[in-house]
């Protein structure tokens, strides 16, 4: 094994100081600011881009997830990548490559090159989060940590404030193309700055075989299994050849893919760590609730854009307040996650969750801005206190050559959790609205009901019987997708108190005191 180092490995660099300390903090929050909004800003944009490229609003959601699935693959690569080519060369071609990809993306002229691009932008964005918490703790005092991962949390909670509301701006107004265009000059700018400054600080790197059958099969059986998700309903799930084949490569490559990696040397991913068991309830608790919490912040934009006449400006304008109370309390979280015990926390920010669905689900086509604006308000309370104690939990007991692995797995299978959750929410919001449509077409059909009442009046009003029933269709449609997505959310608030006995099968971890884990600002 050759090693190569641009940096002694026993010499930690010493800490920033003045301008280079504020413009190292402010490059590496650019890029992390840039890569979370991209998950965010897209949201809102999901019914244009459809629109535009011709496609259903649930094939639109392929942007999301297709983004998500690849980003998840890509990060347990981060530590391989790391070791052989140095911190700071990879996270500025991180960046650069981030750029380029969105470049693409907004040139794209079909939904299947808007994917392929997508796919690219997840795969080449996984290391960027990791490394920028990386490059910023070693750039601040050992003492003031605690300071630079607050700093670098409220970059991850700003941009779920901004992404809705930016990206409603510029659909409105601008076009979507633009929603990826705008990395284009932030990218650059921290790419620049984050070279000029950190580029005599390189880490040291070395030489390491890399898990190529682990890789392969990790991309086969979750490409697999997010195809089979996101193409099911459009091909009729298990009536369809391809989706059959698709479900046995998945379960296949995923059998295997156990086997290969609970045996390999050097695993591309560490699957001994499910032996823990905080690390295996936790992982599976953040992981479950986040594909449960993305699931709804998808579907919410959709259903205000398609069924209660929002433009992507107003439906961004309602999710925007997520962010609030998320950024007046993580410090606060930070400050005590060592001091209370974060299974208290995480519990309370589930039944907070649960208490968001159940308001949701309470929702009329009658619901005005301010009602569909609180249960917003209160989510940011629970965002708080989901993350950074959940990834507390899940790190506990772990020794400190351990814990890159476990953040990378655990964000893997939480990212992965949430690309799937989108594609599951999207699918029963279809499948429940088409139930509802049935159930209240049934009194129509027999001439009677108030929707027969609603028919008759807009014949007597002068519609043709077309006319009149293109109107009662939309009626009911508009009534089913609003009954389907009340049903995905009281279900969502039932599953979150069910999660709860997941936090409870974990052990306390030790009382500390000082800043949260490296990996607590997870929340992209």
């Amino acid at each position: 094994m050759s090693n190569s180092t641009t940096a002694s490995p026993h010499t930690e660099p010493t800490p920033l100081h003045g301008a280079q300390l504020l413009l190292g903090t402010l490059s590496l929050s650019l890029a992390t600011f840039m890569n979370v909004l991209d998950s965010s800003i897209a949201n809102v944009s999901l019914p244009a881009i459809a629109g535009d490229l011709g496609v259903s609003p649930n094939q639109g959601t392929w942007v999301i997830t297709s983004f998500g699935v690849a980003n998840a693959i890509s990060v347990p690569l981060t530590g391989w990548l790391t070791q052989r080519f140095g911190a700071v060369r990879l996270f500025t071609l991180s960046v650069l490559l981030f750029v380029l990809t969105s470049w693409l993306c907004g040139f794209a002229p079909s939904l299947d090159m808007l994917v392929f691009f997508r796919v690219l932008q997840g795969l080449v964005a996984g290391p960027m989060i990791p490394l920028s918490q990386t490059l910023l703790l070693a750039s601040y005092p050992r003492a003031k940590a605690g300071t630079a991962l607050a700093l670098w949390g409220v970059t991850t909670l700003v941009a779920p404030v901004v992404g809705p509301l930016l990206g409603g701006w510029i659909t409105d107004n601008i076009s979507w193309p633009w929603i990826f265009y705008i990395n284009v000059p932030i990218g650059l700018v921290a790419a620049l700055l984050t070279w000029s400054i950190y580029r005599h600080r390189e880490t040291p790197t070395r030489k390491l075989p890399i898990d190529t059958v682990g890789l392969t099969l990790l991309v086969l059986w979750v490409g697999a299994l997010q195809l089979m998700l996101d193409k099911g309903k459009e091909l009729d799930w298990f009536a369809s050849g391809e989706i059959i084949a698709l479900a046995v490569v998945a379960v296949v490559a995923f059998a295997v893919f156990l086997v290969w990696e609970l045996t390999e040397e050097h695993p591309v991913v560490d699957l001994r760590l499910f032996k823990r068991r905080n690390f295996a309830f936790g992982a599976l608790a953040l992981s479950v609730a986040y594909a449960l919490f993305f699931g709804n912040v998808v579907l919410m934009p959709l259903w205000l854009q398609q069924w209660m006449g929002y433009t992507a400006t107003s439906a961004g304008m309602a999710l925007a307040p997520v962010g609030l109370f998320a950024i007046l309390l993580t410090p606060l979280v930070g400050r005590k996650v060592g001091q209370w015990d974060p299974r208290r926390m995480a519990t309370g920010a589930f039944l907070v969750f649960a208490l968001v669905l159940w308001l949701r689900s309470q929702f009329t086509v009658q619901t005005d801005f301010m009602h569909v604006l609180i249960p917003t308000l209160i989510q940011g309370a629970a965002m708080a206190f989901f993350f950074i104690p959940l990834t507390t939990i899940t790190l506990a007991g772990l020794t400190p050559h351990r814990i890159p692995a476990a953040a990378g797995l655990s964000n893997f299978t939480r990212i992965t959790a949430g690309a799937m959750g989108t594609s599951v929410a999207t699918t029963l919001w279809d499948d429940r609205a088409a139930m509802h449509h049935a159930h209240m077409t049934e009194p129509l059909v027999q001439g009677q009901g108030p929707f027969a009442l609603a028919l008759d009046s807009l014949r007597a009003a002068g519609l043709s019987a077309e006319q009149a029933l293109a109107q009662i269709n939309r009626l009911i449609d508009q009534q089913a997708y609003t009954r389907a997505v009340d049903d995905i959310f009281l279900g969502s608030a039932y599953l979150f108190i069910a999660l709860i006995s997941l936090i409870w099968l974990t052990q306390r971890p030790s009382k500390v005191t000082g800043a949260a884990p490296p990996d607590a600002g997870g929340a992209h």
